[in-house]
């Protein structure tokens, strides 16, 4: 069994207005599965259908919330956060969630990939200290940077004092749509983020999905840019990361970063190490391709080309 390599819509979705085509395309580029992201405008659906019906392309994995809530047009994964102190909020994520998973059974995709919301801070988010040090001393070596260290452990400290109700509302929205995920055959792959404020604490994820209801349709989803982003602020090690949620780990979304920190650029132009993120590839993993709608069609065809070397490598091909 290989690894399932499919490509993002997040690519493409903008640009098209009817899903066939859009699946099409994609299929031509070589690939035998797509993951539908949260760009997928209503209006995509009957041709996304269609596509699906008559095998032009499978669905591995769905990103929530696809399709869009009615009257949204633009991508917008955290329009509704599980962690909001609202509950009318936390009610619409757990409506449009189970939405979602009601379109990823019906094109039979195996993995709903979801955030876990945020913990907010109106005006002294933590991280701005660090972002305004970094701006200062560019390519300091944090690890052996005292100073660094001190405000980055006051930053993480003043988030875990923050985060608590936001947290326990996350938890609480998730065990209103597990058992729903389940009776539909859709696993839940919890992502990595990459703001700060994001939830959870990339440290805590072992400990969250140990502490999920037993059989539970749920798992880790590991993002490689959004890794690599929190690696450079000295908030984990993206190796660590991945060894402590290998036994829970769904599958990826790959995509470089540059030397400037921007994300989902083509696979091998940035400062990721995907030969080390290939040591953590099994053959029932989804790795989905995840590039910016700016990449050319020639950088997807040369990512796909580097994944599937790496996969030959790795004896997954």
């Amino acid at each position: 069994m290989n690894p399932t390599l499919a490509l993002s819509t997040a690519w493409c979705s903008q640009r098209h207005g009817d899903g066939f085509a859009m699946l099409r395309e994609m299929a031509d580029l070589g690939f035998t599965h797509a993951e539908l992201s949260h760009g997928i405008r209503i209006t995509l659906v009957d041709g996304i259908l269609r596509a699906v019906e008559q095998g032009v392309i499978q669905v591995g994995s769905v990103h929530n919330f696809c399709p869009l809530p009615a009257g949204v047009t633009q991508a917008a994964p955290n329009l509704y956060e599980p962690s909001a102190i609202d509950g009318t909020e936390r009610e619409q994520w757990v409506r449009q969630t189970k939405r979602s998973i009601d379109f990823a059974a019906k094109v039979r995709a195996r993995v709903l990939v979801c955030h876990l919301g945020s913990a907010f801070f109106l005006w002294f988010n933590p991280v701005r200290k660090l972002q305004a040090y970094l701006s200062v001393h560019p390519g300091a070596g944090r690890a052996d940077d005292a100073k660094y260290q001190a405000l980055l452990a006051k930053a993480v400290a003043k988030l875990r004092r923050r985060m608590g109700r936001f947290w326990d509302n996350t938890r609480d929205s998730i065990s209103k749509v597990l058992d729903y995920a389940a009776e539909n055959h859709v696993i839940l792959g919890f992502e990595n983020r990459e703001k700060f404020e994001e939830l959870p604490v990339d440290a805590d994820f072992p400990a969250f999905l140990a502490g999920l209801p037993a059989g539970a349709a749920a798992g880790y989803w590991h993002d490689t840019g959004h890794a690599e982003i929190k690696q450079d602020l000295g908030l984990l090690s993206q190796r660590q990361q991945l060894t402590e949620n290998a036994g829970r780990l769904l599958g990826f979304h790959l995509h470089d970063v540059d030397a400037e920190g921007h994300d989902h650029q083509p696979v091998g132009s940035g400062r990721v190490d995907f030969a080390q993120i290939s040591e953590f590839w099994r053959g029932y993993h989804m790795l989905v391709l995840e590039l910016s709608p700016r990449a050319t069609v020639e950088e997807v065809v040369a990512s796909k080309a580097r994944l599937e070397e790496l996969q030959r490598l790795r004896g997954l091909l």
